[in-house]
């Protein structure tokens, strides 16, 4: 079991419905990174933009983008993650998928799917919460509108910390980064909120603003609006044991069962 685990969060644009750029894009900002690291992050959706056309653009579990992320991961002895569009039964998923290193594969599709652009007209949402076990920590993946939703990451199973990924629009960025301190505080848990940059064709303007908190909602570090960038931090499990030891709010939470 790791003590620390250190986080690389990729704050960029992204090239519409483009996965073979986007894939390419990446690679070299990944390439980029000079320290070692165990996580790398990158945004929902992020070989295509936030697109409400995955008739056209989904991949399977076999696709060029898994297999790339599978690469990765044992390239840069690093777990890689993000969310990609998944075909799979006839479905179509909003996914997160988590590499490790060792050739493991974690998916959580989408619980909460974005009315507001027709999310729920293109894909299939899932009612399954997952906890990703990795270096000997408990990792509970969301994706970007999952973050309004505190009940659907309430922390009843001891998880460690939060991943958020997001194409979460500049006109309600106060939501974002007001909504990601509350996930920390409530939950007593690390907190990495990682958004993209740039105009997509649809005219949504994203400006990152992507930060990762410890359990008392503190920043560790955040990226630069409207920046292409990325930064690393390490997260440390004896200092989130401290904050719950001390505080014991965990103790208190109510008990109930998400139907």
């Amino acid at each position: 079991m790791a003590n620390h685990l250190t986080v690389t969060c990729i704050q960029s644009n992204l090239v519409w419905e483009n996965a073979v750029q986007n894939r390419i894009n990446f690679e070299q900002k990944i390439n980029a990174i000079q320290e070692a690291t165990d996580v790398i992050v990158l945004p929902e959706m992020f070989t295509t933009g936030f697109t409400m056309h995955p008739k056209a653009l989904a991949e399977d579990m076999d696709g060029k983008t898994v297999l790339w992320m599978k690469k990765i991961a044992q390239e840069k002895n690093s777990a890689i993650c993000g969310s990609i569009v998944i075909k799979e039964h006839n479905n179509y998923y909003n996914r997160f998928i988590f590499a490790t290193p060792k050739g493991e594969i974690h998916t959580y599709n989408k619980r909460h799917l974005f009315t507001l652009a027709g999310e729920h007209k293109q894909y299939k949402n899932d009612t399954s919460q997952v906890i990703i076990t990795y270096k000997g920590w408990r990792i509970c993946p969301l994706i970007c509108y999952d973050l309004r939703f505190p009940v659907w990451s309430r922390n009843t199973q001891n998880y460690d910390a939060l991943i958020y990924v997001a194409n979460w629009p500049k006109p309600r960025i106060n939501a974002w980064k007001t909504l990601l301190i509350a996930r920390a505080i409530e939950n007593m848990s690390y907190v990495i909120g990682l958004n993209r940059v740039g105009t997509d064709p649809n005219g949504n303007n994203y400006s990152g603003n992507s930060v990762i908190h410890d359990a008392l909602g503190n920043n560790l570090c955040q990226l630069v609006e409207d920046d292409e960038t990325a930064i690393s931090t390490t997260l440390v499990k004896d200092e989130l044991a401290t904050i719950r030891e001390k505080f014991n709010f965990l103790n208190d939470k109510d008990a109930f069962t998400l139907m």
